[in-house]
């Protein structure tokens, strides 16, 4: 089969043998996978569980090849988590599968879905609901789910509050959505006047060019007289710290987004107001169900979270779309079987 391989040279597409599936596990036709930052930081030498050669990609729907488990049949439409918690560790019993001490995640523990099929405990895969398409939610798998953990669980929004989002990518505009389906009124921040409007249009109460403002955690703070919580979506110090700054007395800030460099944040702010700072990391598989039921509902339109879509062979291009930034693009998909 062909995959999208990255090895000591860089990320090569070619011929592969077909994954072999050991005791419980299934074999997945891959519908389409989501292209992650996460992709990148591999691609760009960020160290792997799994030595190179590397299938990469962990944003997956397809459908079931084969399989030995009776609840899940051939021809099942499926989403598959990013990473397979063991179900043993001390993180695991306490509902805290996404600290996992032994978490074989796609693209990085094990091979990915960049490719045309994939294998994975049959038990770790979600049936999909009747009524939602098959190749956007894929983004179901890292980018809405990741959202919806940030929201409800670490940030903990309840209807009514207020939801800075500082950065609008594919993680931050479903972040957005998620945020608006718990009730809470959302400024959206981001400095791409494209992504800003599709804030807009997925129920943002307001919007903040962060490229308009010298001080943007004090902007946030003026639009909004400080949120409840601020989620950082980006990876940056800088906007890290103005989370801190944006939010109100008592706020929470989740940090979602990926860097190596350290954040300097004001550290008197923090104790005075009495401000909780909290990383958030992917999503426990006990809420997919309410994932997947909020999307089914309507609440998260995954199709228009997918603006970009690519063959296999052209899993490059897609990373470098990502990697450029393109003010117009939300998610990428890469779709090995052709466009839909």
């Amino acid at each position: 089969m062909r995959a999208a391989v990255l090895d000591e040279g860089g990320l090569d597409v070619r011929d592969v043998p077909e994954p072999v599936p050991t005791f419980g596990e299934a074999i997945v036709n891959v519908a389409a996978c989501g292209v992650c930052r996460t992709d990148l930081h591999y691609l760009h030498g960020v160290p792997t569980a799994k030595a190179r050669p590397l299938v990469l990609g962990h944003e997956v729907s397809g459908v079931v090849a084969t399989t030995t488990s009776d609840r899940l049949p051939p021809g099942t439409r499926v989403v598959l988590p990013p990473v397979i918690p063991c179900g043993r560790c001390r993180f695991c019993l306490e509902g805290r599968n996404t600290l996992c001490a032994s978490m074989a995640m796609f693209g990085n523990h094990r091979d990915g879905g960049f490719a045309a099929q994939i294998a994975v405990p049959a038990w770790a895969a979600f049936p999909l609901p009747r009524g939602l398409p098959l190749v956007e939610s894929s983004v179901i798998s890292d980018a809405v789910s990741t959202a919806y953990h940030a929201l409800a669980n670490r940030g903990q929004v309840r209807a009514g509050e207020t939801v800075a989002i500082i950065g609008c990518g594919g993680v931050g505009l479903a972040a957005v959505q998620v945020a608006v389906a718990l009730g809470a009124s959302v400024l959206a921040v981001d400095v791409a006047e494209a992504k800003l409007r599709a804030a807009e249009r997925f129920g943002a109460k307001g919007v903040l060019d962060a490229a308009e403002s010298s001080d943007l955690g004090k902007a946030i703070r003026q639009a909004t007289g400080g949120v409840d919580v601020a989620v950082e979506a980006i990876g940056k110090p800088s906007t890290i710290a103005a989370a801190v700054e944006g939010v109100r007395p008592g706020g929470r800030v989740v940090v979602i987004g990926y860097s190596e460099a350290s954040a300097t944040i004001n550290a008197s702010r923090v104790m005075f107001r009495e401000i909780e700072i909290r990383g958030s990391l992917g999503c426990g598989l006990q809420d997919f169900p309410k994932v997947l039921d909020l999307a089914a509902r309507g609440r998260i339109d995954v199709g228009a979270l997918v603006t970009h879509r690519f063959p296999l062979e052209k899993t490059p291009d897609a990373l470098a779309l990502l990697e450029s930034s393109a003010p117009d693009l939300i998610r990428a998909v890469v779709v090995p079987g052709g466009p839909p």
